[in-house]
């Protein structure tokens, strides 16, 4: 346990930002790194420890700065090297620590590397990506991008094909090379050398494929490179040289993973990664796992992902805890009810997961509880996965373009990253010019400056959840336990320490609900330390309680 108190981030909340749509310094419609300066006191007074910046490096933006032509340089969308090199002492200075996105599966076709390696067989770079010949006149496998189609890409000029997992203008780099590792490696120590404190690994347990490259009789061709043969091997590789000697944090962003690999990448012997993104919760409004459907969520099922993560990783490994992020919906909009509960629906859901083990992650709106823009045409979007499943379901498989737009309206990646809404200014006060995405029409409503302003608002129940983390030592401790895992409407789980219990009660719906605590756990002589309403916090708690629309409570029992 002495070792788990050193590290900072078991009791830390982490923000998430989207420069692209946090907050342009000038008239660019675009974000930027001085907009992100100007708002540090903001984050200061939310009270996150650290910041997690999506990428900043060189890209032609493809895929939003997931497409890096350049490790070593920043974006000049989003300012110099200089103007980096001053948010981090900035940041630092008011104790704030700075993550940064690392993408290293795949590179930007832009890449000098992979511009080497196009059509030049013998170049030097060749190897440091995945090409393979045609079979039978055509892809080498039957693997589909995570995007949309084939997920290989003709070079012409070699008659060979690249593997990209994501949009073509990704292409994976090949891992089995060492010299890949050891770019790797260069580029990681670059930025730690600049007093980076952290690391967020994009799809990190993807760098490894299955060598022979088989075709997929029966899905996608995921099972051939998800949790790869080497991945262990090749994050420890890291580590060792890496992480362990910077002493930096690290997350891995695990797509279609497995517990039983998440444990092992978030061992507390810490030779792999500190932590893991999962994303099994936010499948739960995938029927049969058809993401472009409209749907709403299995609450039976989000409450059994929840118990079987908890439980697996607790002792074992570390998770990282989250609702939303530059590639999720917003929770309020998906999982509360925006229209009617917005306020009382974001605190809710934001209590179910921050009084869970593990380190919570803010992303940028979601503490003024931030909603879906509810887009109404296809010229509104500007995401690729977006745009490429509307022309592939609406020009290809016939969907009509009405019941399109509601699927995307639910389920696109541009749901999250509408410009953030910091007053009731035009465009929100994001910029001074029309931004790149369209600002959510809500924010003369839903915007930071109310936000602070109102004592009652999502933004202080964040506030008083990331303090409470740091005060409760069961939230960072203690074992988890789903109470009522068949209940329709309730989501109770109970937190329990050698010296502590704390239960987080929640209703997931807009009707009242009578809610029965185990009598066993002597609930009146806990406190009712956090509530989303006001009338419900403190001594005196019951235990038959009756359960406002999308209340949350969570109760703090000492034993004796």
């Amino acid at each position: 346990m002495m070792k788990e108190q050193l590290e900072w981030w078991r009791t830390a909340t982490i923000y998430q930002i989207y420069p692209k749509s946090f907050c342009d310094s000038g008239d660019k419609g675009t974000g930027d790194i001085k907009g992100i300066i100007s708002k540090l006191d903001y984050l200061k007074q939310l009270g996150v420890d650290a910041i997690w910046l999506t990428p900043v490096y060189q890209s032609p933006m493809i895929d939003n700065g997931y497409d890096i032509s350049d490790y070593y340089a920043i974006n000049p969308q989003f300012g110099t090297m200089a103007d980096f090199d001053e948010l981090l002492a900035q940041a630092h200075q008011k104790g704030i620590k700075v993550v940064m996105d690392i993408v290293v599966n795949h590179t930007s076709t832009e890449h000098a590397w992979f511009q080497s390696a196009l059509g030049d067989k013998h170049s030097p770079y060749r190897d440091y990506y995945i090409w393979k010949d045609p079979v039978d006149g055509a892809e080498p496998t039957n693997w589909q991008s995570k995007f949309g189609g084939n997920a290989w890409e003709m070079d012409e000029a070699t008659g060979q094909y690249f593997l990209h997992l994501f949009a073509k203008e990704q292409a994976d780099l090949n891992w089995e090379n060492p010299k890949v590792r050891q770019e790797v490696k260069d580029v990681i120590s670059f930025w730690a050398e600049k007093g980076v404190d952290g690391f967020r690994l994009d799809v990190i347990n993807l760098i490894s494929k299955q060598q022979d490259f088989p075709n997929d009789d029966i899905g996608d061709g995921r099972r051939f490179y998800t949790d790869g043969p080497r991945v262990h091997e090749y994050l420890q590789e890291i580590s060792e040289a890496v992480f362990q000697k910077y002493g930096s944090v690290t997350v891995g962003e695990m797509s279609s993973t497995t517990l039983e690999h998440c444990q092992q990448y978030s061992a507390n012997d810490s030779k792999e990664l500190s932590m893991v993104f999962n994303f099994h919760h936010l499948k739960v409004d995938y029927p049969n796992g058809e993401k472009w459907t409209k749907a709403p969520f299995d609450f039976h099922q989000l409450k059994s992902i929840f118990n079987h993560w908890q439980t697996g990783l607790n002792g074992n490994g570390w998770g990282a805890l989250f609702w939303c992020n530059h590639d999720q919906p917003r929770v309020v909009s998906r999982l509360g009810d925006d229209q009617n509960y917005r306020v009382e629906s974001a605190k809710m859901l934001g209590a179910s997961v921050h009084m869970m083990q593990g380190t919570p992650y803010i992303f940028q709106g979601e503490e003024i509880g931030m909603t879906n823009p509810g887009y109404t045409s296809i010229e509104q979007y500007r995401d690729v996965e977006s745009t490429n499943m509307y022309d592939i379901m609406v020009n290809e498989q016939g969907v009509s373009e009405q019941d399109m737009l509601a699927i995307l309206a639910q389920k696109s990646r541009d749901n999250s990253r509408t410009p953030m809404q910091w007053d009731t200014s035009e465009y929100a006060g994001f910029s001074k010019a029309a931004p790149w995405l369209e600002v959510a029409a809500n924010y003369p409503e839903v915007n930071a400056e109310s936000a602070v302003a109102d004592e009652n608002s999502v933004f202080h129940f964040y506030r008083r959840m990331i303090s409470l983390r740091k005060e409760v030592d069961v939230i960072t401790t203690g074992d988890y336990t789903d109470m009522m895992p068949e209940h329709d409407r309730i989501f109770c789980f109970k937190r329990e320490s050698e010296h502590q219990i704390l239960l987080c009660v929640n209703n997931y719906y807009g009707e009242s609900v009578e809610c029965h605590l185990p009598v066993e756990l002597n609930v009146e002589s806990g406190e009712c330390v956090l509530s989303n309403y006001l009338a419900s916090e403190g001594k005196g708690q019951t235990a038959t309680i009756s359960l406002k629309p999308y209340e949350t409570r969570t109760i703090l029992i000492n034993k004796s």
